[in-house]
């Protein structure tokens, strides 16, 4: 029993110890000192005070001072130098002056080119590969242009002579493909003579 006693003495112990550990008034935060003579503040640009202690804070005609990226990281070589320090983008340099990235001054010069939504797309210039082919050139079988164009006599439809040969013969009842009528003897296809013409 007196083991365990002091066993639970020691964890109380731990306990206190870590409880002055971590007292919150350790970690407030200190209040804060003069800045440091290189920090300008960021709403007027004047040294000597945070921004949070600006005599401007309370002045609702005073425009702050907009501020301006510096161009660390950059390679010189990627930066185009510019007059104007309101130029869009325009970053200052370690040299004093002024600059934008080369890549973004390409991309203002350019411009952004909308394409106005939903409206139909331009015609492309009319080379025979663009154009779609009409549905009435194509095979019923093979979905490509019919080569040696025969009807059938059942359903008017045209094929690829070799398609439609090829379809009836190994259909067990010589079956049409299209209306699925049985006993067309492939020596009863018509040869199309209008669309052999087109094609």
């Amino acid at each position: 029993a007196e083991a365990n006693a002091s066993e639970e003495d020691k964890i109380k112990a731990m306990m206190t110890q870590s409880g002055h550990e971590y007292d919150p008034i350790n970690y407030m935060k200190k209040p804060l000192g003069p800045p440091p003579p290189s920090y300008t503040c960021f709403r007027c640009g004047k040294p000597g005070h945070y921004i949070k202690n600006c005599p401007t804070n309370g002045d609702k005609n005073f425009e702050s001072v907009p501020r301006i990226k510096k161009s660390t990281g950059i390679p010189r070589s990627f930066m185009m130098e510019v007059k104007d320090p309101n130029t869009k983008g325009a970053m200052l340099t370690n040299t004093g002056k002024y600059a934008i990235p080369t890549i973004d001054a390409e991309a203002y010069a350019i411009g952004k080119k909308e394409k106005p939504p939903f409206l139909p797309e331009e015609p492309s210039s009319s080379s025979e590969e663009d154009d779609p082919i009409p549905d009435e050139l194509l095979c019923l079988i093979c979905k490509d242009i019919m080569t040696d164009a025969v009807v059938i006599p059942c359903c008017g439809n045209s094929y690829c002579d070799e398609c439609i040969r090829t379809a009836l013969l190994e259909s067990e009842e010589h079956t049409c493909p299209t209306c699925h009528q049985t006993d067309v003897s492939p020596d009863a296809l018509i040869a199309n003579k209008f669309l052999r013409q087109v094609t």
